[in-house]
């Protein structure tokens, strides 16, 4: 298949991972920003065929496992209300808040329906009348412009029973909140390429002069992620730092113009609480001001407390390339996916299920 079983070739593979163990003459530390990506290293064995002087790290790239318990909570009380339906992505349901889950909160009577987009919601909110409809809207960039359609059509329509509960995040200040924090040993970045085809590359080259760090943007298939590790341990060996791309096939420098006006139509850039992080300056998205009658957050009558639940999860060291899944006394034990201590062991792109289900 195009684009597909090429970049899965053993032979081409085994030329990229010869040519980085030629490569390399001293340690660096990389972070592969997505989920995605973690998943096809891990899926694939390829950190197995990567020199010992090469340490690869996992970022926070999956906005599931970012989502505050806050915003968690925000929506099962929101679910729990009589008269809505609430309506969300497979993978939001089962992430722990701080004490229960949007699963539990179906269990408990609440009208908690998976979709596959915001555009079903839509058409739910038009064939129930009666009810209030909610969205979760949950993603970066990636899947901010079907968020911002969605709304955009909710005003045509004029519905005023269709709401969302905002959970969007942007990349690249959490990136730079990485390089900017005490101890950082991240050193070169492998960034998302199905972010960048949305927004193109032009804030991974202000990171890059910035910071003084290569980034590479890649796809997720081996080949993809090999030559993407290649071109960064190149451009740090040659003591360069600048964005490049290596997912051309499907990324576009200037990114999707449409989309991204449809995004600035529809949202504003605002500060935003990362699980694990804590709050990252303009890190997150809200609706702008004519879209404020479709925020969730009007159905809630007073403020959500959130509990100061303890536990032993290590998912913000996780989200942040400090530690590993391994480096939890709980993976695999106490923490499983049909148990999970955390949102990284319940996100199809979280760093913990992939190491369970691949290692």
């Amino acid at each position: 298949m195009k684009y597909l079983s090429e970049y899965r070739d053993k032979q081409l593979i085994d030329t990229l991972a010869t040519r980085i163990r030629s490569a390399i003459t001293q340690p660096w530390v990389l972070m592969e920003v997505c989920g995605g990506q973690t998943h096809a290293i891990v899926k694939y064995a390829l950190d197995q065929l990567l020199p010992e002087q090469l340490q690869l790290v996992h970022g926070p790239g999956c906005p599931v496992c970012v989502t505050a318990p806050e915003t968690i909570d925000r929506a099962i009380a929101i679910a729990l209300r009589p008269d809505v339906i609430f309506c969300s992505f497979g993978d939001m349901l089962r992430v722990p808040g701080s004490e229960h889950s949007l699963q539990q909160a179906a269990s408990k009577g609440a009208d908690v329906r998976m979709l596959y987009s915001p555009l079903d919601a839509l058409d739910i909110a038009r064939n129930n009348p009666e009810s209030n409809v909610v969205f979760f809207a949950v993603g970066f960039e990636t899947t901010a412009p079907a968020s911002a359609m969605a709304l955009a059509q909710a005003r045509q329509a004029q519905l005023d029973n269709f709401y969302v509960l905002l959970s969007h995040f942007l990349v690249p200040p959490a990136m730079r909140c990485i390089l900017g924090s005490p101890g950082n040993q991240v050193q070169g970045f492998l960034a998302p390429g199905h972010v960048c085809a949305v927004t193109g590359i032009d804030d991974y080259h202000v990171l890059a002069q910035q910071y003084s760090v290569p980034i590479v943007i890649t796809g997720f298939e081996p080949a993809d992620i090999l030559q993407g590790v290649l071109h960064c341990i190149e451009q740090l060996e040659r003591g360069e730092s600048k964005a490049d791309n290596q997912y051309r096939r499907a990324v576009q420098n200037e990114g999707n113009a449409t989309a991204q006006q449809l995004v600035h139509d529809v949202f504003q850039v605002c500060d935003q609480t990362w699980r694990g992080i804590d709050t990252i300056e303009a890190s997150g998205l809200k609706l702008n001001p004519d879209y404020e009658c479709f925020d969730a957050t009007r159905l809630l009558h007073s403020p959500i407390q959130t509990a100061n639940r303890k536990n032993d999860c290590i998912s913000g060291e996780i989200l942040r390339g400090i530690k590993k899944p391994t480096h939890c006394p709980h993976f695999g034990t106490g923490c499983r996916p049909e148990h999970p201590m955390g949102a990284p062991m319940v996100s199809s792109e979280g760093a913990c299920a992939a190491y369970f289900h691949y290692q």
